[in-house]
C-alpha cells in the first residue's frame, strides 16, 4: 500500500480519526443490539415457540425489532468506517462489542461469566487481533466487473462450494442433532455464510459508490447477482444467529462468533484477493500463530459456557423423587414423596429422578 503524501498527513490523521470513532460507535450499537435481541428471543419464547427449536414468534416482538434496529445502525457505521480508515484499525476495534455485549448481560441478563470464560474472551481476542494486524493487504477492486472476475477464479470457487458444502451439512444434519447442545453449530453456519456475505456485500458497495460516482452498475448482472447473493447470506445469518443467542450464554455467543466470522472472512479475502503472495514467514507464523489461539479461547470458552436456564424450564425442571418400597409380602411397590407411607412398607435404599 502506497504512503500518503507528506502534504496529505493532516488529512489522513483526521480520516482515521473518523474511522476509529465510528467503530467505536459501531462496536457499541453492536453489542448494545445483542442484549436488546436476547431480551426479545425471551420475551417471545414466553408466549410461543422459541428461536431455538425453530419458531419465528420473535419476529412479531417490538423490542426484537429494536435490537435488529440497533445492530442495523451498528453495521452502517462499521461500513462508513471502512471509508475513512483502513480495516487494520477498524476491523479490530470490533472486538469491543464483545465487552459490551458482555458487561450488559454480567448486569441486564444474570448471565455470569466464569474467571476460565474471561480468559477465553481474552484469547479470542487477542488471536483474532493477531490475525488481523498480520493480515495481508487487498487491493480495492475498480468496479464490479473485476471483482466479478476476482470471484470467478478457482480457488476461490473451492472455496465456495467448501463453504456451501460445510453448512448444508451443519443446517441439514448437525443443527437437529448437536445445535441444542454444540454452540460451534449455530456460530459455525453464522460464521461460514458471514464470510460469503461480506465478500458479496463489498461488491454491491463498489457497484453503489461507482453509481454516485457517475459511473452506474445497474446494468451489469454481476450487481443485482452480488445483492441476492447478499440478501439470502444475511437471511440465512439472522436465523441461526437468533438460535445461537436463544440457546445459549450472549457473553459466550459474542467472541465466538467474533472470532470465527473475523477468521473466516479473513481467510476468504486472502483466497479472493490473492493476498498471501509476497507475504513473509514471519506474518504467516503470526497469522498461524493467531489461528491457534483463537482456537484456544474458543474450547475454553466452550468448556466454561453457561447454559441458560430460563429457556425451557420444563424440560429441566426435576420431577419429585418417586422411591421404591417392599411391602411386607415381598410384592414392589412404587410411591411419591409427597405420598403417606404405609407402616408396612420397607424403604428400600433407592431413590430414582427423573429429569
Amino acid at each position: 500500500m502506497s504512503r500518503a503524501p507528506p502534504d496529505a498527513a493532516g488529512d489522513l490523521f483526521a480520516a482515521n480519526l473518523k474511522g476509529s470513532l465510528l467503530a467505536v460507535a459501531s462496536s457499541a450499537f453492536i453489542g448494545v443490539s445483542f442484549i436488546v435481541k436476547k431480551k426479545g428471543l425471551r420475551r417471545a419464547g414466553a408466549a410461543g415457540p422459541r428461536a431455538g427449536v425453530g419458531g419465528y414468534g420473535y419476529l412479531l416482538e417490538p423490542l426484537w425489532w429494536v435490537g435488529m434496529i440497533t445492530m442495523l445502525i451498528g453495521e452502517i457505521a462499521n461500513f462508513v468506517a471502512y471509508m475513512f480508515a483502513p480495516a487494520v484499525l477498524v476491523t479490530p476495534l470490533g472486538a469491543l462489542s464483545i465487552i459490551v455485549s458482555a458487561v450488559l448481560a454480567h448486569f441486564i441478563l444474570n448471565e455470569k461469566l466464569q474467571r476460565m470464560g474471561v480468559l477465553g474472551c481474552v484469547l479470542c481476542i487477542v488471536g483474532s487481533t493477531v490475525i488481523i494486524l498480520h493480515a495481508p493487504e487487498e487491493e480495492t477492486p475498480s468496479s464490479v466487473e473485476q471483482i466479478w472476475h476476482l470471484a470467478t477464479q478457482p480457488a476461490f470457487l473451492c472455496y465456495v462450494a467448501f463453504a456451501l458444502v460445510v453448512s448444508l451439512i451443519l443446517m441439514a444434519h448437525c443443527a437437529p442433532l448437536y445445535g441444542q447442545t454444540n454452540i460451534a453449530v449455530y456460530i459455525g453456519i453464522c460464521s461460514v455464510i458471514g464470510s460469503l456475505t461480506v465478500m458479496s456485500i463489498k461488491a454491491v458497495g463498489i457497484a453503489i459508490k461507482l453509481t454516485i460516482e457517475g459511473i452506474n452498475q445497474a446494468g451489469y448482472f454481476q450487481t443485482w447477482l452480488f445483492a441476492t447473493v447478499s440478501a439470502i447470506c444475511i437471511i440465512i445469518q439472522l436465523i441461526y444467529l437468533n438460535k445461537a443467542l436463544d440457546t445459549f450464554n450472549t457473553a459466550v455467543v459474542s467472541p465466538i462468533y467474533y472470532a470465527m466470522f473475523t477468521s473466516l472472512t479473513i481467510l476468504a479475502s486472502a483466497i479472493m484477493f490473492k493476498d498471501w503472495s509476497g507475504q513473509s514467514i514471519s506474518s504467516i507464523a503470526s497469522e498461524i500463530c493467531g489461528f491457534l489461539t483463537v482456537l484456544s479461547g474458543t474450547v475454553v470458552l466452550h468448556s466454561t459456557r453457561e447454559y441458560d436456564q430460563t429457556i425451557s424450564p420444563d424440560l429441566y425442571t426435576p420431577l419429585p423423587p418417586i422411591y421404591w418400597h417392599i411391602q411386607g409380602n415381598g410384592e414392589t411397590v412404587k410411591q411419591k414423596e409427597d405420598d403417606s407411607l404405609s407402616a408396612d412398607f420397607i424403604t428400600v435404599v433407592r431413590q430414582d429422578y427423573f429429569v
